[in-house]
């Protein structure tokens, strides 16, 4: 990618030619007579690498402004420029953050080495900063959907503890986005370039996990051919996120305490304790003051890993975020698979709306990604839902639940989803036909 250099020096010839020079080094050069119009050419959509500034300028001191421009735009370097050098200009110029200060005429010869290290500093900072911003946008709050008070007072208590070190309980149901949660408190805190390492803690045997957390040493069971980290060693710096840490081994909840309070642990077959910069993000469905109670819950690990706990609403605790989060999931979905235009048909939504959705979000991700495969045009209807979602809920305080009401609706509504077709009824309800032409008539069903 090009450089872009900015020329400020109320010198016309000099900057002129300086410009002249850099342009055949294939830099892109903009030039500015004065602080000011430097400044709106910085605050421009232009994406500037190097400033490079005389000191006296008409409108303000070209150090002063090596401070101004620093803490506005950190990843611009800037050099200095000056028709008589004093030791005292230069240090002040490095102090504001100067990449170097040179005097002209004198430092021709260095000019363009400087600027080449100059930028190619410059050019990594900005590609630190569009790490960041990457970071920042994949693991962040935005990408929690939801503006019920339910989901809105969780992120609020989630915003709060992210720029903490403290280590973080997330309770909740299965499928509610405890693992989202963990990995936007680790986007937005000072741990966000370090690496977000996860693990479930009730999907692997006692000695595969402890072997997993905390690494082992070559040698130290059948089949341990090499040294191995760990996940708290892979996590030094960074953020470990327990998922499920209700199910993890009584004996294996002794040493994630160590690990808690001394920051060391020791790998399988060492005798070193291995020291680390870990934060904690546990998570767990389970009531572990019950486990605790139950002796299957360290009471002291518990007090460790409760210090902030947040606990994630159900989302049948906050129906009126379905049409948002539904939305959502059909158009990733429908970008899978080179779907354009998809959209919710109003009764679709309506019988999203009436589940209870014991699975939660994930469960909901995947009726969605379903229907979108299921749907030929761009519109998800009632009937790509799965069959159980697209049956009338019978009102539990209706007058009329008696057992030949609840049937005579049932048949109906089968006949509705085969179109009247009777021989696909009459096997959908597990019946003869002749059996469902008698109950139809019974009934008074068309």
């Amino acid at each position: 990618m090009t450089a872009t250099i900015l020329l400020i020096d109320d010198e016309d010839r000099l900057r002129k030619l300086l410009a002249r020079m850099l342009s055949l080094e294939d830099y892109k050069v903009l030039e500015a007579a004065d602080a000011r119009s430097g400044l709106s050419l910085l605050e421009s959509d232009e994406e500037v690498h190097l400033v490079i500034s005389d000191v006296k300028l008409p409108d303000k001191n070209g150090i002063d402004l090596t401070l101004y421009i620093k803490e506005r735009y950190s990843a611009v370097e800037v050099i200095v420029l000056t028709a008589y050098g004093t030791i005292a200009d230069g240090v002040a110029a490095i102090k504001n953050g100067a990449f170097n200060y040179i005097v002209k005429g004198d430092d021709n010869d260095k000019i363009i080495p400087l600027v080449s290290r100059a930028v190619e500093k410059a050019q990594l900072q900005f590609r630190i900063q569009n790490l960041e911003a990457q970071v920042s946008r994949r693991y962040s709050f935005e990408n929690i959907i939801g503006e019920s008070d339910a989901i809105q007072q969780a992120i609020g208590l989630a915003r709060k503890v992210a720029v903490t070190d403290t280590t973080v309980l997330l309770m909740g149901e299965t499928g509610t986005g405890k693992e989202v949660f963990a990995q936007a408190i680790h986007g937005v805190g000072s741990r966000r370039l370090g690496p977000f390492v996860a693990i479930n803690c009730g999907a692997l045997s006692k000695e595969i996990l402890e072997s997993e957390l905390f690494g082992h040493r070559a040698g130290a069971f059948t089949g341990a051919t090499r040294d191995q980290k760990g996940l708290f060693a892979e996590a030094h710096k960074g953020t470990l996120f327990l998922d499920e840490v209700g199910e993890m081994p009584l004996d294996l909840q002794a040493k994630l305490l160590r690990v808690l309070e001394n920051h060391e642990f020791i790998r399988v077959g060492d005798t070193k304790p291995t020291r680390v910069d870990v934060r904690v993000i546990a998570a767990t469905n389970r009531n572990l003051e019950q486990q605790t109670q139950a002796g299957t819950f360290r009471l002291d690990l518990y007090y460790r890993l409760s210090v902030f706990t947040i606990t994630l609403p159900a989302l049948r605790e906050r129906p009126e975020d379905i049409p948002a989060l539904a939305e959502h999931f059909a158009r990733r979905e429908a970008a899978k698979i080179g779907k354009r235009d998809i959209r919710l048909s109003p009764a679709f939504v309506s019988k999203l709306k009436q589940q209870s959705w014991k699975g939660n979000t994930r469960e909901l991700r995947n009726v969605i990604e379903r229907a979108v495969i299921l749907a030929d045009g761009p519109e998800l209807l009632v009937e790509h839902l799965p069959y159980d979602m697209q049956q009338e809920r019978v009102p539990v305080n209706d007058s009329a639940l008696d057992l030949a009401t609840v049937e005579q609706r049932h048949i109906q509504r089968v006949l509705r989803q085969t179109g009247g077709n009777k021989t696909e009824a009459a096997r959908l309800l597990g019946i003869g036909l002749t059996t469902l032409y008698r109950k139809m008539a019974e009934y008074g069903v068309d």
